[in-house]
């Protein structure tokens, strides 16, 4: 029996498949584990369940010891571990692509709505007890009926949202790594262009693709100035994909029309400059935030780890 240290609270499904085959050390606290802490429950652990909320490094690594086989990152995203490391010690890093598609690409497309349509500016103008009417001027916002949407990041996520635009008449273009399945590019009617074109195209842009040292900061200043003042833009990816300083300055200064955003440049604080304007949406990374999506999502990290503690190969290996 191996012992399977999860670094917090995760659907208790995942926690019954573990149990069932190995001792399990589950973080409980309300809060996120401390380091310190972190660092003395994986010594001598055999896998580590690991939240994006965790920094796995070569100082964690060191101190679970050699007889580290895996580390689970219940996410799609993984730049809080350190793969290079992982790999370097023998240890497999998984993740869980594909159970959070849906669910992601309904908040996106959730901001592109609450964004273009002013909803936010709405909800917090009745909360706070202010005098309204209707009228022909008050609250107006964009139509997405005929308008494009530019996509960075046209894997399964981006896919999803593709669709869900293409119900509400837009057009699509997207900037990818490589280009997408012609058949699903025709069901689309997605169009691949290089990412100054979608800059200056697009009405709303949405941001779907991995963080790493190529995609920071990848929308700055220089790229938001590229914009059209009527462009909304929506950040379901990683938070450090924008400078958030310079989109601070841009929506202030309108050089765009507005932003929606469900991660942050240095969760979970926001860039303060952000907070004081009305023309941008913040949630607090809800992405994947469903009883049914997260259940899925820490299921498929136990799988990984049952996989690799039985000599097998886990279901989605990173890289």
């Amino acid at each position: 029996m191996s012992r399977v240290v999860v670094t917090g609270r995760v659907p208790d499904a995942a926690i019954e498949k573990l149990r069932a085959e190995h001792e399990v050390d589950a973080w409980e606290g309300p809060e996120s584990i401390g380091r310190e802490e972190l660092l003395r429950r994986v010594a001598g652990a055999d896998a580590v369940v690991s939240l994006l909320t965790e920094r796995i490094d070569a100082e964690l690594l060191d101190a679970a010891g050699p007889q580290l086989k895996v580390v689970s990152n219940v996410a799609v995203g993984y730049d809080n571990i350190d793969v290079p490391a992982c790999t370097g010690r023998g240890i497999i890093a998984t993740n869980t692509p594909g159970v959070l598609t849906e669910a992601t690409a309904d908040i996106a497309f959730g901001l592109i709505l609450m964004a273009t349509r002013r909803l936010g500016e709405g909800e917090r103008l009745i909360r706070a007890g202010q005098p309204w009417k209707w009228g022909m001027f008050f609250l107006l916002g964009s139509s997405l009926q005929g308008k494009t949407l530019g996509i960075v990041g046209m894997g399964g996520i981006g896919q999803a949202t593709a669709r869900r635009a293409k119900a509400f008449g837009m057009d699509i273009v997207y900037q990818s790594r490589s280009e997408i399945d012609p058949a699903i590019a025709a069901e689309l009617g997605a169009r691949q262009v290089d990412l100054d074109e979608l800059l200056t195209l697009s009405d709303v842009i949405s941001l779907h693709c991995p963080y790493g040292a190529a995609t920071h900061h990848l929308i700055g200043a220089e790229q938001l100035a590229a914009m059209k003042s009527s462009t909304y833009l929506v950040n379901t990816a990683r938070g450090p994909i924008v400078d958030e300083a310079a989109l601070a300055a841009a929506l202030h200064e309108g050089v765009i029309a507005g932003a929606g955003l469900d991660v942050f440049e240095n969760e979970p604080q926001v860039h303060p400059e952000l907070l004081d304007l009305e023309n941008v949406t913040l949630v607090p990374h809800l992405g994947s935030a469903t009883v049914e999506t997260r259940t899925a999502m820490a299921v498929l990290a136990a799988d990984n780890t049952l996989a690799v503690l039985r000599g097998e190969q886990p279901p989605t290996p990173i890289g």
